[in-house]
């Protein structure tokens, strides 16, 4: 299965069945910043936005007082779990960013899709990558 496949069927899938309710954009990324796959509406990043997060997993905390940032946009960094997932929040919308041995898996997300909704999809593929050996 491609990369691209990972994306469009297992991210950017509906919502709980939910016909046109989905994840704004979505992406997976190697550790070092290089795009194995991503959304068409996935925001174009900067390589030290990767490197922050990046740092983030490997200290949490990093990020908490200057926001995270994907695509120039500024997340206020919420609980995540250390050294696993960062989730952040801006408005009624949000990013969850889950790390695997070598990539990490985003999820951003506006209303209707909630939080909770965009944790299970982002960490469900991102387990799966993790026992795979990925």
């Amino acid at each position: 299965m491609s990369w691209q496949t990972y994306v469009d069927d297992h991210l950017m899938c509906e919502v709980d069945g939910n016909p046109g309710q989905q994840l704004s954009a979505a992406a997976i990324i190697g550790h070092d910043g290089s795009v194995w796959a991503q959304s068409s509406t996935f925001p174009k990043f900067k390589p030290e936005e990767i490197t922050g997060i990046m740092k983030n997993f490997d200290e949490p905390g990093h990020l908490a007082p200057t926001g995270l940032y994907l695509g120039g946009t500024k997340y206020m960094v919420i609980q995540g779990e250390p050294i696993a997932v960062i989730r952040g929040k801006k408005g009624s919308g949000g990013v969850t960013i889950k790390k695997t041995g070598q990539a990490l898996v985003f999820g951003v997300y506006d209303e209707p899709v909630t939080p909770g909704q965009c944790n299970l999809i982002v960490e469900r593929l991102g387990d799966y990558l993790i026992e795979q050996g990925l």
